[in-house]
């Protein structure tokens, strides 16, 4: 009941703040969800749920306005890239992006052997060291006559760190672990949108709508014609993903494991206690201070290969062979804590279904030692100081 009187007196500012309050402007507004229950015992461990009231208040006041930014260090960073020429075969970025990158014959990084022996002492992946996937994720598909929607940010929305705009909202669409566009597990609830026209790409943590009222936490709205460098949207800045980059680009699809190759990275995530604490590597530009690993130990960014050495044709599906010929020429990259260590895209927007063509165990035989860590470049010390690339 409390939380309900609460969700309405924001919706009656929101009223306000649309009928003319000038010079008000609002961050946060403390929405908190302890009604609900975590629907397993994985979502607790995502890294931006383990923030604390300090943390996020320490995030929220951030200041940037006495940080000396020299934009011409970033002019070599990002790169303007004409309209046609984003990467058919995904819909989203264009194909120089590092997202795409064949990496088969990268150097291997200095730290590799520490980190992935650390890394199994101290059990390997989440989820009774299994290496499961994930199906949860959705991308719903928007265009210029989508309804646009203003949403109120929650406390789980950091400043400058993320974007405030308008949404699209495709009717009949889903979160992610969701039947809709309630967040009532209590989840990620993710909340992402491939707007077409625009070529832009939305993507909102903790999305809760709730009939004409709209809650919100951290959004990373991406400029799918843009060239990224390896600070994404700014060192420090995090995004709807704990590592700051954008989420859609590496779920890989029933339809690209049909077609017999998947042309990308892919999007892993671990325990928050067996990420290095402090310290993350591009393309991540942010870390979380639930991180509890110590020196030695896998940072966020870090991006993994399945050695080729490894017997791709012992796993038990074709749709496994695929997933894990991907990951011997594209890797994976850490980018939140949690259990279920590996993520595919749910199959309702797409023509081909999972079922029978990958379960979610197929792969559960691929252990941290088949994998190394490829060149990572220079370690960064986290501070949360988030400074945005414009």
């Amino acid at each position: 009941m409390r939380e309900t009187i609460f969700r309405l007196i924001v919706a009656a500012l929101g009223f306000l703040l649309a009928t003319g309050c000038e010079e008000t402007v609002a961050t946060k507004y403390g929405i908190l969800y302890d009604d609900y229950q975590p629907a397993d015992a994985d979502v607790a461990d995502d890294d931006q749920t383990d923030l604390s009231d300090e943390e996020k208040d320490e995030k929220d006041i951030s200041d940037i306005n006495d940080e000396e930014v020299d934009q011409d260090m970033f002019a070599a960073d990002d790169a303007a890239v004409p309209d046609d020429d984003v990467a058919g075969d995904t819909g989203f970025f264009p194909v120089e992006a590092i997202w795409y990158q064949d990496i088969s014959q990268a150097p291997k990084d200095a730290e590799s052997d520490t980190v992935i022996a650390n890394l199994a002492a101290n059990g390997g992946w989440g989820n009774g060291d299994t290496f499961q996937i994930d199906f949860s994720i959705e991308v719903l598909y928007a265009d210029g006559t989508t309804l646009r929607r203003e949403f109120f940010p929650t406390d789980e929305f950091y400043s400058p760190d993320c974007d405030q705009a308008l949404v699209p909202v495709p009717d009949g669409g889903v979160l992610e672990g969701e039947e809709g566009y309630r967040c009532l597990s209590d989840g990620d609830c993710h909340l992402i949108v491939l707007e077409q026209d625009e070529k832009k790409l939305y993507e909102m943590w903790r999305a809760d709508i709730q009939e004409d009222v709209f809650f919100g936490g951290c959004m990373a709205v991406w400029d799918l014609t843009r060239l990224y460098g390896p600070s994404g949207r700014g060192d420090q800045c995090t995004s709807a993903d704990a590592a700051g980059y954008p989420i859609a680009p590496l779920l890989f699809t029933a339809d690209e494991v049909v077609s017999g190759e998947i042309a990308h990275a892919i999007r892993f995530i671990l325990p928050n206690q067996r990420i290095r604490n402090g310290v993350y590597v591009h393309p991540a530009t942010h870390s979380t201070n639930a991180t509890a690993g110590g020196v030695g130990t896998i940072p966020y960014g870090a991006r993994l290969r399945l050695k080729s050495t490894f017997n791709v044709d012992a796993l038990p599906s074709e749709g496994a062979k695929v997933v894990a010929r991907a990951l011997q020429k594209y890797g994976m990259f850490l980018a939140d804590g949690g259990q279920i260590a590996l993520t595919g895209r749910s199959d309702r927007t797409t023509t081909a279904k999972w079922d029978g063509l990958l379960d979610p165990h197929d792969l559960s035989s691929l252990k941290v030692t088949d994998f190394e860590m490829v060149e990572g470049g220079d370690r960064i010390p986290y501070t949360g100081d988030c400074i945005r690339i414009p």
